[in-house]
């Protein structure tokens, strides 16, 4: 079973690329997201290949901590994937719906284990300042985050969060212009391990770029990260952890390289 996080992992928006090379010798890119009518993320054609390759030939599950609604924009190479991991864990679908099992485990988790969620955004509002503040939103009602002036942003302030939520059973996480504050029981090792549970599977891999990525790479028998994002930034590692140089789209690409090497599929082996 392949359980990979999406954004700044395998599809990246156009300021995420990171493309280092002459415009004559740019990777060709296959756009896998609209919105509002423009197009929003990308895959070089060649790991749009790998891609249907490794949801061919594995139980590949998309992880990610967008909301459902924003998932369903992104339109991945290969079949359609039975299972896929949506609200950092909150909602765990499959062939497309929501699961209403892991929905009430979920619940009950959040309501016995950590604070609240609207403790966690009245603080949220109380100390964001309006100048470098654009947006304050919520996620599937499960977490919230903040949409960020990231040059403005005062150094310290998500830390200073972080000690804050800590001892309530929440954790944040900055990615880009977002700072997210998520329950600590959210999680998506959990609902990989569910998904693993039900398939039967006897190998897990897993990648991903963000703090929020941390529990998922530690669960699985096999991870990958990219040479930018969170982790990279903390120089992040794990016994089962590889490391990878390439960074961007470059990146991406490699990682399915070696999800399917792994698997001993394709051309990745």
């Amino acid at each position: 079973m392949v359980a990979s996080d999406l954004d700044r992992t395998l599809i990246y928006s156009a300021p995420a690329l990171q493309l280092s090379v002459p415009d004559a010798s740019a990777p060709r890119l296959l756009c896998v997201e609209i919105y509002d009518r423009k197009p929003l993320s990308y895959l070089t054609e060649d790991a749009a290949e790998l891609f249907a390759e490794l949801a061919r030939t594995t139980v590949f599950v998309p992880t990610t901590t967008r909301t459902r609604e924003q998932y369903r924009r992104i339109h991945l190479p290969g079949p359609a994937p039975q299972f896929a991991i949506c609200a950092n864990g909150g909602h765990l679908l499959v062939d497309g719906e929501s699961d209403p099992d892991w929905q009430r485990h979920v619940r009950r988790r959040l309501a016995d284990e950590c604070a609240s969620l609207d403790e966690i955004r009245t603080h949220l509002r109380r100390t964001a300042d309006p100048a470098w503040l654009l947006k304050e939103r919520v996620a599937e009602d499960l977490f919230a985050y903040l949409v960020v002036e990231r040059a403005l942003l005062p150094e310290g302030w998500v830390k200073e969060l972080a000690a804050w939520v800590e001892p309530r059973g929440w954790t944040v996480s900055l990615q880009g212009r977002k700072i997210y504050a998520v329950p600590q029981p959210l999680t998506k090792s959990a609902a990989m391990r569910e998904v693993a549970r039900r398939t039967d599977v006897e190998l897990t891999l897993a990648a991903g770029d963000s703090l929020l990525d941390a529990d998922l790479l530690l669960a699985a028998d096999r991870a990958w990260r990219p040479g930018h994002g969170e982790l990279a930034d903390s120089g992040w590692r794990a016994p089962n952890l590889t490391v990878l140089d390439e960074q961007g789209v470059a990146a991406g690409e490699q990682i399915l390289r070696e999800f399917l090497r792994a698997a001993g599929h394709g051309r990745g082996a």
